[in-house]
């Protein structure tokens, strides 16, 4: 309100068409650096299939690995979940589209956790 009120005000002045184009970019300017101060939204995402496509096998994607051998669970990112598969790449496929949460190599079991972004 306060805006159109000082727009309104240097129009009743009698203010120039710089003062006013002025006043519109200084006002712009304010606006866009309180949008800049503003911290950006934290999302999680727990469903692969609502997951956008290149974060998958990303480093802000968390895979929960069981080792089959020595019985531990361990937690990796996406680029090290990716290189797991190895050369299965049907299955490297369907986990990229969001279509299978888990998978199983040789010596791990391994299923998508989350992928958390901002």
């Amino acid at each position: 309100m306060k805006k159109n009120n000082d727009v309104e005000e240097m129009l009743l002045s009698n203010a120039s068409l710089e003062d006013l184009i002025k006043i519109k970019i200084e006002n712009e300017l304010r606006d866009e650096l309180e949008r800049s101060k503003q911290k950006p939204k934290k999302r999680t995402y727990t469903d692969i299939s609502e997951v956008p496509h290149d974060l998958i096998f990303s480093k802000h994607a968390t895979y929960r690995v069981f080792n089959r051998n020595t019985k531990c669970e361990t937690f990796v990112n996406g680029i090290q979940a990716e290189a797991l598969i190895g050369v299965q790449h049907t299955v490297r496929e369907k986990v990229s589209q969001g279509l299978l949460n888990a998978f199983a190599t040789e010596d791990a079991y391994v299923k998508f956790e989350r992928v958390n972004i901002g």
